[in-house]
């Protein structure tokens, strides 16, 4: 569905009762090439998509990318016109999940397309900031809004990355603290949620370069350094990636090297007790046997003399196994 569009200029919003009467006039009067129209998008049906592509005459190699959804982050260019595709993310603070959605931004000649799949990350508060608070970055024209949506995507990666540094954290603790009462479940699936941290967000890195380059696809030297400063943030994002998953590595295997000691470890005590039962079991046994021609049978002190000696042996066996460190 449609969720909001709105004519821009000068960095001022204007109404846009029909979109492709908006647009036909902005390109008609001869307009700036920072005036332009925003018409934003959510699960659009073919239906809706269609009417918008028919209004505004996008181009159809970005129509086709943005029909068949789910694409890697990117941004292309095809002819004047513009197609970026950006991961959302969200973290569940109740199962450390990290939750996965999409926005795609086609923007071309005094035109801005913005559409939003799935709930992740909604673009109403990004149209919000800019018109209440930076005009003076709408007067950069269209462009603008790639900024605004890459801008709000990133600053969401740093507040996931505070996030999983947190939980790693205290992982390590456990961990490396002699607790090790953290599963190998948890640690594998914080590491696998890293993982589609960095799914995510990495493809992004390689096309900002067409951002921030000069005599790229943004002219203004002010947005620019903008997208530079954005590009600077993802890079340290990505660099906490790397290390995270280098260090859940560390821990995981750490973690299943410490189960194997302690399996080690309570093995040798159940043997150690083992032996030291068997012995009894084994004078009982024998003295336990019906037999008259037995020595010491009927001897008056034999039977207090079988108990000392099974205490004198475990005793012995005791000393022995906690000495080398079975007990």
């Amino acid at each position: 569905m449609i969720v909001d569009q709105a004519v821009y200029r000068g960095g001022q919003r204007g109404e846009c009762v029909d979109l492709g009467d908006a647009l036909a006039r902005l390109r008609a009067e001869g307009a700036p090439d920072n005036d332009f129209v925003w018409v934003g998008l959510k699960d659009p049906s073919a239906e809706e998509f269609a009417f918008v592509v028919s209004e505004l005459a996008l181009h159809p190699l970005a129509v086709e990318d943005v029909l068949a959804g789910n694409e890697r982050a990117k941004i292309e260019v095809y002819d004047d016109t513009v197609l970026a595709v950006v991961k959302t993310l969200r973290y569940v603070e109740s199962t450390s999940d990290i939750e996965t959605g999409e926005i795609m931004a086609v923007i071309g000649d005094h035109v801005a397309v913005t559409l939003r799949h799935g709930d992740v990350a909604p673009l109403h508060h990004v149209r919000e900031r800019l018109e209440r608070h930076e005009q003076q970055l709408l007067r950069e024209g269209p462009v603008a809004v790639l900024h605004a949506i890459v801008d709000k995507v990133v600053d969401t990666y740093q507040e996931i990355d505070e996030e999983v540094a947190q939980d790693l954290a205290e992982i390590e603790r456990d961990v490396f603290g002699g607790g090790n009462q953290s599963h190998s479940t948890t640690i594998y699936r914080l590491k696998r949620e890293v993982l589609e941290f960095r799914r995510a967000a990495q493809p992004l890195r390689f096309s900002m370069h067409q951002l921030v380059e000069k005599g790229g696809i943004v002219r203004s030297k002010e947005l620019r350094l903008q997208f530079r400063d954005v590009a600077d943030h993802l890079s340290a994002v990505l660099a906490d990636i790397e290390s995270y998953d280098a260090l859940l590595s560390d821990v995981l295997a750490t973690h299943l090297s410490q189960i194997g000691v302690q399996q080690n470890s309570d093995m040798r005590k159940i043997s150690a007790w083992a032996a030291m039962i068997t012995v009894p079991t084994l004078i009982a046994g024998i003295y336990g046997m019906n037999f008259d021609h037995m020595p010491e049978l009927h001897w008056l002190l034999g039977y207090p003399l079988a108990l000392l000696l099974m205490v004198v042996v475990v005793t012995l066996l005791h000393r022995t196994f906690k000495r080398s460190g079975w007990l």
